[in-house]
């Protein structure tokens, strides 16, 4: 079988099955259609395994609420049978609880209340030798419910109490305890102590809105009835024309629907509206004769009876009285309003032999209830006392040890106390010593970047210089244009030096007066390309010093200055979107790794290096591209590509 799982395995898939039910056990009451119709999707999953048939016990209990009571008895039987041929199996146990629980469920709603005693005591004595405790408060519940619906006040009240006393030490918080005080307001309700009664009922209607559907039925049913039995019927009426509103909004309660019109047909009666009780009772009345539910239609009848006399119609309580049914169980409170009728109905047709006995046996069953009032208080104070003799006792084993625990929790606060300032006081060296490295380690960076920075650009500047006064020098031929060109460069270069930016304008100057020394060493066809959008200002864009000027310089000395043919040089600059995008190609045949000709790659390393550490303080990056591609006349050519945020900071600050 599938259920007969190893290992980690087993663990997970169980707490994913167990996960599975609770999510669905929780949906049952508020929408048991649409659980019945999602558990029947999962039952072609799950096959012979214990989850198929937990969730058949779901399946039966969705099927309760939809009354139809047959088939959830299949369902619950199937599951027993599988429970019997498996009994070795691990948790079989809990398994034969929700079995035993939904039987007791099932006769309950079939009004067979001594029958529902059997299951839920079995699933009770099961849960006491080792089951969930919280469970086992439910459980409790139920039982007192069907102890309730027998008569039995004594025991009822007896295990409402149980399940408060589990409550309490299981510290299960208030809202898990409102059905035990409903119940106990049911049952000072049947004792017709109405004081005791609305004081349950009101502890329960504080979380009204906390109820499930059948729970919030269940609550405005009792409270309708309370006022019922102590003949305040506007008020009773108030409670039951509001739980029919309310039933109203769930079309798969049909059951209580029907209920509702009984109680509301039984009220009317006692109002003296006789068209009201009977338009009720007409309509509720084939549903439970379909049902074959004979509590009801006992109830039904009862009623019928009484509307015939107050009709003065004798000949027809007497046929109602002959036809009417007589079930195995009637509730002491059905019996106690059908003897009043019958009581009525004799005094009416001079039957006064019988008129007595009816009157008789109803004080009999006032006398009978005024005993189980007198028993459940003795079972009330007997749980009392039992309960405070062993909180006593718990009480004074734990003073003693707090006592205990008391003295070593002393000495354990302190060296926490000690063991806490040493680790703060270690945190804070740690932390200091570590903020100080940085410190330092950030100043000796920056110290270290300048100056290499600074070396380089010294490095490049002078081998440009004394190159141009060597060729100068060799020629023989110094003209003063040169010789001016010659000191700008100087002079500017130096200037840049001791800036990371420089604007535009500045750095294209730079690269005119560095051309126009050059052009000697090109030939006459050379041509130089300036394309700058009209939208941008040269004097206020600033850009990397020496950006333009490096991949210039390698283009002449490393692609144009060997080159065969025409030789060109473009520098392309426009806006694009909020970023200046720079363009420096050539048709010098591309970059070529192995040329002989290709120098050292100190340049562009500086140029890389500066960017990098500029983009370092910037959220917006420069990004620098190096592609070959093609160029006018099917030539080939390095192109640079510079794409520089608008908003850019070009001061080296700590982060």
């Amino acid at each position: 079988m599938c259920c007969k799982r190893k290992g980690n395995e087993s663990d997970q898939e169980d707490y994913r099955d167990r996960f599975l039910i609770r999510e669905i056990l929780d949906s049952v009451s508020v929408n048991p259609l649409q659980t019945s119709n999602l558990l029947d999707s999962l039952l072609v999953i799950e096959k012979d395994s214990v989850t198929y048939y937990e969730l058949l016990v779901v399946k039966a209990k969705a099927m309760m609420f939809l009354s139809k009571h047959d088939s959830s008895e299949i369902l619950l039987n199937r599951a027993e049978d599988f429970y019997r041929r498996n009994k070795e199996l691990p948790h079989i146990e809990d398994f034969y609880i929700q079995i035993l629980n939904g039987k007791g469920n099932l006769f309950s709603r079939k009004t067979m209340f001594d029958s529902a005693l059997v299951p839920y005591n079995q699933a009770c004595s099961l849960c006491m030798k080792g089951g969930d405790k919280e469970k086992l408060v439910f459980l409790s519940l139920n039982l007192a419910d069907a102890y309730l619906r027998a008569g039995h006040y004594d025991l009822s009240s007896y295990w409402y109490r149980y399940s408060l006393s589990l409550a309490d030490s299981l510290q299960l918080p208030d809202e898990k305890r409102f059905p035990a005080y409903g119940g106990l307001g049911q049952v000072n309700m049947e004792l017709r102590d109405f004081v005791r009664s609305d004081y349950y009922y009101d502890l329960a209607g504080k979380y009204y809105d906390r109820m499930t559907p059948h729970e919030k039925r269940f609550y405005l049913n009792n409270r309708g009835n309370s006022y019922y039995f102590r003949e305040d019927y506007p008020s009773a009426l108030t409670y039951f024309r509001r739980l029919m509103d309310f039933l109203q909004e769930y079309p798969e309660m049909t059951f209580e629907r029907n209920i509702t019109m009984v109680n509301l047909g039984d009220v009317f009666l006692s109002m003296g509206e006789i068209d009201s009780a009977a338009y009720y009772l007409d309509r509720c009345y084939n549903y439970f004769q379909k049902e074959e539910n004979y509590s009801a239609l006992y109830y039904i009848d009862t009623q019928l009876i009484e509307l015939a006399l107050k009709e003065d119609n004798v000949q027809l309580a007497r046929k109602r009285l002959q036809n009417a049914v007589t079930p195995k169980y009637v509730e002491p409170d059905m019996v106690h309003i059908r003897n009043r009728y019958l009581q009525l109905y004799f005094e009416k047709v001079g039957d006064f032999k019988n008129a007595y006995y009816y009157q008789k046996e109803n004080q009999r069953i006032d006398d009978s209830i005024r005993s189980e009032r007198v028993k459940m208080r003795a079972a009330e104070i007997a749980l009392k006392y039992k309960q405070d003799s062993t909180l006593m006792k718990k009480e004074i084993l734990i003073r003693e040890k707090q006592n205990e625990v008391l003295l070593l929790n002393q000495w354990l606060y302190r060296i926490v106390l000690i063991v806490v300032v040493l680790i703060a006081v270690s945190l804070f060296i740690v932390f200091y010593r570590k903020r100080k490295r940085d410190r330092d380690k950030w100043n000796m960076q920056q110290a270290m970047t300048s100056l290499r920075l600074e070396n380089i650009r010294n490095r490049i500047s002078p081998h440009f210089i004394f190159n141009v006064l060597n060729r100068e020098v060799a020629l023989q031929r110094t003209e003063s244009d040169n010789l001016q060109n010659l000191i700008k460069i100087i002079r500017k270069n130096l200037e840049f030096t001791s800036h990371m930016a420089v604007t535009l304008a500045d750095e294209l100057d730079f690269v005119n007066t560095y051309i126009q020394l050059e052009r000697r060493t090109l030939r006459n066809d050379f041509i130089y390309v300036e394309d700058i959008a009209s939208d941008v200002d040269l004097k206020t864009v600033q850009v990397p010093s020496m950006l333009l000027q490096i991949p210039v310089e390698n283009a002449i000395k490393h692609a144009l200055r060997m080159k065969e043919g025409q030789q060109k040089l473009w520098i392309r600059i426009k806006k694009e979107s909020e970023y200046i995008k720079i363009v420096i190609c050539d048709n010098g045949g591309g970059y070529r790794p192995h040329s002989q000709n290709k120098g050292t790659g100190t340049g562009m390393k500086v140029l890389t290096q500066t960017i990098q550490l500029l983009n370092s303080y910037n959220r917006r990056q420069i990004v620098m591209t190096i592609n070959n591609v093609s160029v006018e006349g099917g030539e080939v050519g390095c192109e640079v590509c510079f794409t520089i945020p608008f908003v850019y900071s070009y001061q080296l600050k700590g982060k």
